[in-house]
């Protein structure tokens, strides 16, 4: 470990800790240590640290903004890459749109409507990264990342670089061909958008933002959605008609706002929200005989 550390920092990576609290890099607030975390600042030396990382046999796992994702109270082991500030840039040739995997996707849906430019808007409240919303093909309000994605620039474990086109994402409800198939990392995504009236578009955003504020409880330390919908059901409604809205386990608790989601009320722990969620699903199966699914992405030791 620490002749790799030395690699490194040799090489101005960029930041790298040992130990790092992953609950510090979680919407959540939830998440044990890294064994080492990485923080590359630009996508040359994010391609330099897989290298490296294949090249000492090292496994990793890479985070964006942390949203969506809830993290073992054992952390994770191997080698944890966060995609920040140093993977955020932005290039805009007419109505298509290139943008670096570490892109807060709020951030981004706000600049883009500043330019009248229209198909981001569904995104206007959705806190994650423009990586990890291609990886799980994120959505809202009726649209989603595979209506305005034309390819994807993907770092595979071996250090290799491919474009993929929307089609070879396979794409489909909150998943793509990236967390099963061919695990990689998204460096870089283009969007075809479509030029609008900035007002519009404006309005159209801040309805989105203020239906969020309305239904979803994000004063609270929380990952979004936990469960996938059982379509044509809404896990949501499934839970609140069981009568689980305000249920908790430790520190865990169903929303009171929204029955999907589980807040962190100050001390959870992952084995709380592991627990609630397992208790819902039970609960759902037992009331509706509808199994549902996590959205919300498990990883760490167990």
């Amino acid at each position: 470990m620490n002749e790799l550390i030395n690699k490194l920092n040799g090489l101005n990576i960029g930041k790298v800790k040992e130990n790092e609290p992953l609950a510090n890099h979680t919407t959540m607030k939830i998440g044990g240590p890294a064994d080492l975390f990485i923080e590359p600042s630009s996508v040359d030396n994010l391609v330099k640290t897989i290298e490296l990382l294949y090249e000492y046999n090292m496994e990793w796992t890479a985070i964006g903004r942390g949203s969506n994702l809830l993290i073992s109270d054992l952390g994770i082991a191997g080698a944890v890459i966060k995609l920040g500030s140093g993977i955020s840039h932005m290039e805009i040739n007419g109505s298509e749109l290139k943008v670096g995997g570490g892109y807060s996707l709020v951030s981004l849906s706000t600049q883009i409507s500043r330019k009248g430019l229209s198909g981001l808007e569904f995104a206007s409240g959705i806190p994650g990264s423009v990586g990890g919303a291609v990886y799980m093909n994120a959505g809202a309000h009726g649209s989603d990342i595979s209506k305005i994605l034309t390819k994807a620039h993907i770092l595979f474990e071996d250090g290799k670089l491919e474009w993929l086109s929307n089609e070879e994402m396979e794409f489909s409800y909150r998943t793509s061909v990236l967390q099963k198939k061919r695990p990689g990392i998204v460096i870089e995504a283009i969007f075809q958008l479509q030029p609008g009236d900035k007002d519009t578009i404006f309005a159209e955003m801040q309805r989105n933002k203020d239906y969020r504020k309305e239904t979803q409880p994000w004063n609270f330390p929380c990952a979004g959605s936990i469960f996938r919908n059982p379509l044509p059901n809404y896990a949501g409604k499934l839970i609140e008609d069981a009568g689980l809205k305000g249920f908790s386990i430790g520190g865990a608790k169903v929303s009171d706002m929204h029955g999907n989601f589980i807040v962190n009320t100050g001390n959870a722990k992952a084995a709380d929200v592991l627990a609630l969620i397992q208790y819902i699903k039970d609960a759902i199966y037992e009331k509706y005989t509808i199994t549902i699914e996590t959205e919300v992405e498990i990883i760490g030791r167990k």
